[in-house]
């Protein structure tokens, strides 16, 4: 069973950087939970600045599941050819319009173990999903950012998204489950990067265990 004070500390940890980024949310830009789920597939090792000046364009005139179901792979291919690894993410997003239309009503489903079911959607999409279209946080999406700066702060060892996963779910209490996705995401490109992190900006050092290096 974890410490009382490591849960304590990584709780004042979102604490501490909830009051200094209040404004921070979901990077990807979006109207529906469908537009979110496009999104998402499309920023698999994409910049997510890239993704948006894309589906800007292509949202305007597909805004709907109805609307892409229409279109070939190869029409997907060419609105989406700007972006890393278009194709395989054209066949996902084709078989993913596919299966809604016809097994969802055309809906995502606010579920986990129903999203994970679908089409290019792992278990790190669907908390986006859940957490940023539905707000029913139901894990934390553990990309690079939070992989990173879990382990420099000390809240696992672990090296595989789900088992870190795991380890920040039996610390956090829920309600801060939504908030801690987001902060270290933004913590971790503007302060804590991989390379050079910005040690001396720390506002959060004191719980890092490399202060002392």
């Amino acid at each position: 069973m974890l410490k009382n004070e490591e849960q304590n500390n990584v709780t004042e940890i979102i604490k501490i950087l909830d009051k200094a980024y209040p404004e921070v949310g979901g990077s990807l830009n979006f109207k529906t939970p469908f537009q979110l789920a496009i999104a998402v597939i499309l920023s698999a090792q994409c910049t997510d600045e890239r993704v948006n000046k894309t589906t800007e364009i292509v949202f305007k005139k597909y805004p709907t599941v109805q609307d892409f179901n229409k279109l070939s792979v190869e029409e997907l291919e060419e609105l989406f050819k700007n972006i890393n690894f278009y194709r395989n993410k054209s066949k996902n997003i084709k078989e993913l319009c596919s299966v809604l239309v016809n097994d969802y009503n055309g809906e995502i489903p606010n579920n986990p173990d129903e999203l994970v079911k679908l089409p290019g959607i792992g278990r790190k999409s669907a908390n986006v999903i859940l957490n940023d279209a539905y707000k029913n946080s139901c894990g934390i999406a553990v990309d690079t950012h939070v992989k990173r700066i879990s382990g420099r702060l000390g809240l696992t060892k672990e090296t595989d998204p789900s088992k870190i996963e795991k380890d920040l779910l039996k610390m956090l209490p829920k309600e801060y489950w939504y908030r801690a996705n987001h902060l270290f995401v933004h913590y971790g490109r503007h302060v804590c990067k991989a390379k050079n992190p910005n040690c001396g900006e720390c506002i959060i050092r004191e719980y890092c265990i490399f202060k002392d290096h």
